[in-house]
């Protein structure tokens, strides 16, 4: 049985997922509220540290709302990041100006040992406070998504200790190792899961999975630490939170999309800036609702180079099937605002593709 929140005719991002192609194509973009705003960066200076801001119900909702005064974006998503997860399991985790996230690194099975799945949804209560006075403050046209980070990602963080350029250490353990990476694996899929679940519980009407990292892995491996893990988080939603809408992105899975939509049971895929329009339209299109892909950088660039880039996507992806607007990653903090009023005037005012 189908959800009814998915359903809603009022809610043009629902019906997108539920099968709809909706024109004008409903539109949202990966960290839309952030640096690139100057509202964002006064409250954050408010509120202090980023997890603060994070675990602060009145900022964190703030924040999220602050994009859809300027925009008027067609889905809201909750203003977190995917590394309250590790910080719930135990793991020390501190973000630095100039150095980003930095995070207490596991090093062997005794540390492995010391997290502690129990404490999560205690530790999130601020964010799962955040969800619900969101889900009461958005407009109601306006649809709600809950997010996490995918267990392979997340791990890399755990273990380089913060961001890496060839994810060594971490391969090491999966390839090593891969029982010991497997309980680390397990635990975070059971925490994810968790977490994901109360967020839903919460108001969230969707939820997107984020493997930031996907494209890291060779084939064999993608399929075990991305594709496996994401579809065990996938069918337990669907069993225990039936009709509500997930949806994955394998940030540089490349000619593994489809392989990714079909083993994982995805609703949605969201497609990184990497991957040819006209491609997805025939290889991904028909398995899952779609999602992306400009470039974040259009965005910086602005003029005549955005105008054509929104177009291609328009043309290439939505109108004939179902598609969300959005970029191939998370919008830059250089990104000026008003190149994002220009995309979202285009998007709204231009022709169905015949």
């Amino acid at each position: 049985m189908s959800d009814p929140r998915v359903a809603s005719s009022e809610k043009p991002f629902l019906r997108t997922l539920a099968g709809e192609a909706v024109w004008p194509p409903p539109v949202w973009l990966m960290r839309q509220a952030g640096r690139y705003l100057p509202e964002y960066r006064a409250t954050r200076e408010t509120a202090g540290g980023f997890l603060d801001l994070c675990y602060t119900p009145d900022f964190a909702i703030e924040v999220t709302l602050q994009p859809l005064r300027r925009y008027r974006f067609d889905a809201a998503i909750l203003f977190s990041d995917i590394l309250v997860v590790p910080h719930a399991l135990g793991q020390d985790v501190a973000f630095r100006a100039g150095e980003g996230p930095v995070l207490d690194a596991l090093k062997d099975e005794a540390d492995l040992a010391k997290l502690d799945v129990g404490r999560v949804l205690d530790h999130m209560r601020p964010v799962l406070e955040t969800v619900s006075g969101l889900a009461k403050a958005i407009p109601e046209t306006t649809a709600l998504i809950g997010f996490a980070g995918a267990p392979w990602t997340v791990a890399t963080y755990m273990i380089e200790g913060g961001g890496s350029k060839d994810f060594a250490t971490t391969k090491t353990w999966a390839y090593g190792r891969p029982d010991l990476f497997g309980r680390l694996i397990d635990t975070l899929v059971q925490a994810t899961g968790d977490y994901l679940i109360a967020q839903i519980d919460a108001g969230a009407e969707a939820v997107q999975i984020f493997d930031t990292w996907a494209g890291a892995l060779p084939e064999a491996e993608f399929m075990r630490w991305v594709v496996e893990p994401i579809g065990r988080l996938t069918r337990r939603i669907q069993t225990e939170r039936p009709g509500v809408p997930v949806i994955g992105f394998p940030r540089g899975a490349g000619v593994l999309y489809p392989t990714f939509v079909r083993e994982t049971g995805v609703t949605g895929v969201s497609l990184d800036t990497s991957v040819p329009c006209a491609w997805a339209a025939e290889a991904v299109q028909p398995l899952a609702v779609t999602q992306g892909n400009l470039d974040p950088i259009h965005l910086v660039a602005g003029g005549p180079a955005l105008d054509a880039a929104t177009d291609h996507v328009l043309s290439t992806l939505c109108g004939r099937r179902p598609h969300i607007f959005n970029l191939g990653h998370g919008i830059v903090p250089q990104t000026p605002p008003d190149s994002v009023a220009r995309m979202m005037e285009r998007i709204r005012n231009a022709p169905r593709p015949a």
